[in-house]
């Protein structure tokens, strides 16, 4: 394995961060941290990068012990952080000269894992760093964190304030990064961004909810899910928590998400019942499950 959690725990004053938290992460392989804020995804990356000491519990990265170990695998290992980190007042250029002689490399000696990101931003190379758009600076941080050729890629919610385009151009780079042997971990609170990871563990208050592939994590979900929509979707929902058959209801985009407690459900009833409560416009069909229902349906 890469990565080998074990039963780690964290906690900062009386705040439980991480509890009882176990996971593996295979060789190769691009596995996702899925959860919101707060929920112990940064508090894992820092104890599985050296940066902090768990209360409890056992950790390698790349066989080495992340405590007996540590100066073995900051040379195995970058690690972008969910905060923007570099040298603001460096250019780009500059930036990766640094990182790369820190590590005892050249930007040259790396340049064919890098190469297709940084030809992005090879037209700023001579402009500040804190002067680069959000998308860039990912790009740079991504750059700096694999100068020195890791075994380990950690990125710490990376698309976190970058726009949809380069969101999905980030993930692109990942998937060819990952097809040249890198594992990568990533986190992120954007369930869409889960369905590109080949494994993912849903958290929640520093406590895993489920580990398994996108495809399988949705069957968890024990009911069928229905778009409704109306008018008014305030009042909407109002109405479908006060149906007393109802199971869930919560927005999801332009619909509501409603389960009802019975298998054998009939729509049309709902739709006599909403109609009932003046509404108008509705419309009900069923929908496929995503990793976002799953994930609320294991934080009931």
């Amino acid at each position: 394995m890469s990565i080998s959690v074990q039963n780690i725990s964290k906690t900062f004053k009386k705040v439980n961060a991480v509890n009882d938290v176990s996971f593996e992460v295979k060789e190769g392989e691009l596995f996702g941290l899925i959860g919101p804020d707060g929920a112990g995804k940064t508090t894992i990356f820092r104890i599985l990068t050296t940066l902090l000491i768990a209360d409890k519990g056992t950790a390698t990265v790349a066989g080495f012990d992340v405590v007996a170990d540590y100066k073995s695998i900051r040379n195995h290992v970058g690690y972008m952080p969910g905060k923007f980190s570099l040298y603001q007042d460096l250019t780009v250029e500059e930036n990766l000269e640094f990182f790369a002689t820190i590590f005892g490399t050249t930007i040259y000696e790396n340049y064919d894992l890098i190469k297709e990101i940084y030809v992005q931003i090879e037209p700023f190379k001579n402009r500040r760093a804190g002067k680069l758009s959000g998308g860039m600076k990912q790009k740079l941080a991504l750059c700096c964190a694999l100068i020195h050729k890791p075994k380990v890629l950690f990125l710490d919610e990376p698309t976190t304030g970058v726009d949809p385009v380069s969101r999905k151009e980030f993930w692109e780079m990942l998937k060819r990064l990952q097809q040249k042997g890198i594992t990568i971990l990533v986190s992120t609170p954007y369930m869409d961004e889960a369905e590109l990871c080949d494994r993912i563990a849903l958290i929640q208050h520093g406590k895993i909810l489920q580990i398994d592939t996108p495809q399988e994590i949705v069957k968890y979900y024990p009911k069928n899910i229905y778009d409704i929509s109306a008018d008014n979707m305030y009042k909407l929902i109002e109405s479908l928590k006060s149906f007393k058959h109802h199971y869930s209801v919560y927005p999801f985009g332009e619909f509501v998400h409603y389960t009802d407690t019975r298998n054998d459900f009939n729509p049309q009833e709902l739709q006599y019942y909403l109609e009932s409560k003046n509404h108008t416009n509705i419309k009900i069909k069923i929908t496929k499950t995503t990793i976002e229902d799953t994930f609320m349906e294991l934080t009931k």
